[in-house]
């Protein structure tokens, strides 16, 4: 079903949705009604998300007593270790696969966390690396929505509302509450995952851009309904304030045969993204690239921006087309899907992974910034390239995973050695030449 925050209505069963009305003293089929609400109730209307769903068994009967364990490398905000620096430009190289089992709760390992779970702003970026499906398993985070953006392999979340299916190139959200069961397709996969303890991601304001162009609404799929009525032995995995406890129960819990609402799952082609950028001169900021947007408080500066870096035209008359040098309140996570991203030409492969965390200078390496300083600047198209940005007002924080175990680039620090000195006191400077 198309649309991003469309109100849907969907059924695997002729007559289950009841028609005029949410809560029949009776529903058909001898189903229970449930509303799954993503805001609070008296939110806007334009703001509020509900989805009412008709299912065998209500959610009640989908727990039982809670035990808590222990995920080891997913980790919540706040989590600021005293022997860890996360003050620094860091870049890592893709996280390798495992030989061992590794579903989608075990594969989540968290780079950095940012903000504050309790208090439900902020973020967490993981990389997942998955082996092995979900069988007889399932999952729901009480902390937050995620936005799952595959770099390797293809995956299968079988939610409570229907069936995603998500390959590189693609990104999926997950809502908060959402229960699910993911399945690995092909693999291994390895992919990204911000997950986001505030707001819920939004189309950005395109203000004078207008109403087309950048992500559009119709892009975005959401699934039809798809139940299971099986019984089996099965675990249920809750992530909580950031803790982890486990249920079992007798049945899936994937039993919503019909339902209508916007608070649901969806996924987004990227390959459909349509950029916009400079015609002339200069480049504008790169918050032009926003795919998805999650608000603060604060008007204009994000809880989360997500941003997309892929193939497109470049023409811009005398201008550094690349990224400039500079400094920013925002902290800014990227991640490579695929290609050569243009500020970096070396050493940011696919499924690699930069922070430059707020305030702290950054920009092109040496070997970009001579290369586009004396180009012909004709029109170029910039090709097989896609990289994204998870971006924040918080700083983040690197977790042990991220600065002891994960392939960390030590001489990266060193890619703006070269950069050299052009000003000797003339207006032409010094360019060697």
């Amino acid at each position: 079903m198309p649309g991003f925050g469309n109100d849907f209505e969907t059924e695997a069963l002729p007559g289950a949705l009841p028609r005029g009305m949410n809560s029949p003293q009776k529903c058909a089929y001898g189903l229970y009604g449930e509303q799954l609400t993503g805001t609070a109730f008296t939110a806007p209307s334009h703001q509020n998300e509900r989805t009412w769903c008709y299912r065998i068994r209500p959610s009640v009967k989908h727990v039982s007593r809670f035990s808590r364990i222990d995920v080891p490398y997913w980790k919540s905000a706040p989590h600021v270790l005293d022997d860890i620096t996360s003050l620094g430009q860091y870049r890592w190289d893709p996280v390798p696969h495992s030989d061992a089992d590794l579903t989608w709760i075990d594969g989540m390992h968290t780079m950095t966390t940012a903000g504050d779970v309790y208090t439900q702003v902020g973020m967490a970026m993981h990389v997942y690396l998955v082996t092995a499906s979900m069988t007889d398993e399932y999952f729901f985070s009480a902390d937050s929505e995620l936005l799952v953006v595959p770099q390797e392999g293809r995956l299968r979340f079988c939610t409570e509302l229907g069936v995603i299916e998500v390959a590189p190139k693609e990104i999926a959200i997950l809502p908060r509450g959402l229960v699910y069961r993911v399945e690995l397709l092909d693999g291994p996969a390895r992919g990204f995952v911000c997950e986001n303890y505030g707001q819920k991601l939004e189309l950005p304001g395109r203000g004078p851009i207008g109403a087309n162009c950048m992500a559009n609404r119709r892009d975005f799929k959401t699934p039809v309904a798809a139940f299971e009525d099986r019984d089996a032995h099965s675990r249920v995995v809750i992530k909580w304030q950031g803790q982890f406890h486990e249920t079992f129960i007798d049945h899936s819990p994937l039993d919503v045969v019909a339902w209508h609402g916007n608070y649901a799952p969806c996924k987004y082609d990227l390959r459909d993204y349509c950029p916009i950028g400079a015609i002339l001169f200069d480049h504008p900021d790169p918050s032009i690239f926003t795919v998805l947007t999650a608000p603060s408080g604060v008007p204009g500066t994000a809880n989360i921006d997500f941003v997309l870096f892929k193939e497109r035209w470049m023409t811009a008359e005398n201008t550094f087309r690349p990224p400039w040098y500079h400094k920013n309140v925002m902290s800014e996570l990227m991640g490579n899907i695929y290609g050569q991203y243009d500020a970096k030409p070396n050493g940011f492969a696919p499924g690699g992974i930069s922070l430059h965390n707020m305030m702290l200078p950054h920009g092109p390496d040496n070997v970009a910034f001579e290369k586009a300083s004396n180009a012909d600047l004709g029109p170029e198209k910039l090709d097989n390239t896609m990289s994204f940005m998870f971006e924040t007002r918080f700083p983040q924080h690197l977790t042990e995973y991220a600065a002891r175990q994960a392939p960390l680039q030590d001489d990266y620090i060193h890619c703006w050695d070269g950069i050299e000195k052009h000003f000797d006191g003339t207006p032409e400077g010094n360019w060697g030449k």
